[in-house]
């Protein structure tokens, strides 16, 4: 947890909060949903999602469409700026930690992967 934190701090854009770059991530990775359907996917209740995802939008990071087969609903995807936000940040986690890991012995690095092999093992199961 101190290493997530620790990266959190490596963020390229810190105006936005966890929440919002959690959704914006959600909407790169799944393409366009639904509010609700974000909001399944994310974990928060629908008006939540409906204030995150209207700041997203307010800083043109969100794009709204109407759905194709129920014009009661509207779909939501990350734009190109929320996209290219996204891999900025990215690209500045990766940085920090590559760094990092540049500074370890052989013997750590290697140690490092095989536990990252046991922690995805247990999160698939």
């Amino acid at each position: 947890m101190r290493l997530a934190r620790r990266m959190r701090s490596e963020r390229a854009d810190s105006s936005l909060t966890l929440s919002q770059m959690s959704a914006l991530a959600t909407l790169e990775r799944t393409g366009p949903l639904t509010p609700r359907e974000l909001a399944a996917q994310e974990r928060v209740q629908p008006p939540s999602m409906t204030r995150i995802t209207a700041a997203l939008e307010v800083a043109g990071l969100v794009t709204r469409t109407d759905h194709p087969t129920d014009g009661r609903q509207v779909l939501l995807a990350a734009s190109p700026a929320g996209v290219a936000l996204l891999r900025e940040d990215r690209r500045c986690r990766d940085v920090w930690l590559a760094q990092r890991l540049s500074e370890l012995e052989p013997e750590d690095v290697l140690v490092l992967a095989r536990a990252a092999q046991i922690i995805d093992s247990l999160a698939a199961s």
